[in-house]
């Protein structure tokens, strides 16, 4: 499979159909269920899953939660507006960023937000035009992000979120991620316990997702595509309930999300047994011709074309039949992207 083109994951999407809002309840998004052997393709609602999910199934979810990461202020010393996207947390105080406009902020620029509540200083440019910020502030950082950061939306989405809370899961508890694993926004509290109560075994894993996920593939040969890498961990527990259903035969394991997916075969070992850690890296890039070693299923969004993540599903789905999957979902005017409608392949 390494004469992959990228142009061979783009698929026609009228720009109309791409989600700006959460819809007001969870589970009421859309669901198409695609049988990856056949290729077979159904339409259902959310709350529908329950069909698909027996007793002894384990969802692995990405308890991962998305901060006010955005940061709007103004250049030391100027009128200058700026933008700080923190990525990933380097050190008590120390971040790797996305900034705005790059030109102005070079090493030693200083931005003040809130009137000086915060001050952010560029202390390295990295090859990739990230930049090192080390924060200094009177107080709890985390209380001061919440007063002053706005949720960082994808580039699609034009519209302001009115309640932070729906860009995050039901289930998120862990802070870090710059952008929201999707596939889990769809699950309310009521339909996770009454999939606990038909005998579905849920597991919380972790990976603080970068804005890696939205970088374009922008090599011909996607071979040539670097992931950038996201934090990831598996506490003892939660491998041993992963591993135990593998063992035992009766129960499949679903991953909620691409990000769940990355994680848990980042983890594995050849027999597909998962090795718990307090925290690694990844870079993984799953695209046709990997062999999954972990997942049985999979709930995921629609996603862009071209991009890492639509690779990954056609992986695991077969390119043909998730390109033609998506082809019905334009005709039938699903929703896309982020706060759009779902999938589940089995």
């Amino acid at each position: 499979m390494d004469n992959l083109k990228r142009r061979d994951f783009y698929y026609d999407l009228p720009e109309e159909l791409i989600a700006q809002d959460p819809l007001l309840q969870r589970d009421q998004s859309r669901l198409m269920f695609l049988d990856r052997k056949t290729g077979e393709v159904r339409d259902q609602y959310f709350r529908d899953i329950k069909q698909y999910l027996k007793a002894g199934d384990c969802l692995v979810l990405n308890n991962t939660k998305v901060i006010p990461a955005r940061l709007l202020g103004v250049k030391e010393g100027g009128s200058a507006e700026a933008e700080i996207l923190l990525l990933k947390r380097l050190d008590k105080d120390l971040w790797e960023t996305i900034v705005r406009p790059g030109k102005r902020l070079r090493a030693g620029a200083r931005v003040q937000f809130g009137g000086g509540l915060l001050t952010g200083e560029i202390v390295e440019v990295k090859s990739d035009g990230n930049r090192l910020v080390r924060f200094s502030y009177e107080g709890i950082f985390e209380e001061v992000l919440d007063r002053l950061g706005e949720m960082p939306l994808p580039p699609y989405i034009k519209h302001k979120l009115s309640d932070p809370s729906r860009y995050n899961t039901v289930y998120a508890k862990i802070e870090g991620s710059a952008a929201a694993p999707t596939a889990g926004l769809h699950f309310t509290e009521e339909l996770l316990g009454e999939l606990r109560e038909m005998g579905v075994r849920t597991v919380s894993v972790t990976l603080h997702v970068g804005l890696g996920t939205f970088r374009p593939v922008k090599e011909d040969n996607i071979v040539d595509h670097v992931m950038h890498s996201e934090f990831y961990q598996i506490s003892r527990s939660a491998a041993d309930e992963i591993n135990e259903t593998k063992r035992e035969g009766k129960g499949r394991i679903i991953s909620v999300g691409t990000t769940s997916c990355r994680t848990l075969e980042s983890a594995a070992d050849e027999n597909g047994m998962v090795e718990a850690t307090d925290g690694r890296e990844t870079d993984i890039f799953i695209y046709p011709g990997y062999r999954f070693k972990v997942i049985d299923g999979l709930i995921t969004n629609f996603h862009l074309p071209e991009s890492t993540l639509l690779m990954l599903v056609s992986a695991f789905a077969g390119r043909e039949n998730v390109l033609r999957a998506y082809g019905q979902a334009v005709e039938k005017k699903y929703r896309f992207f982020s706060f759009g409608d779902a999938m589940l392949l089995l």
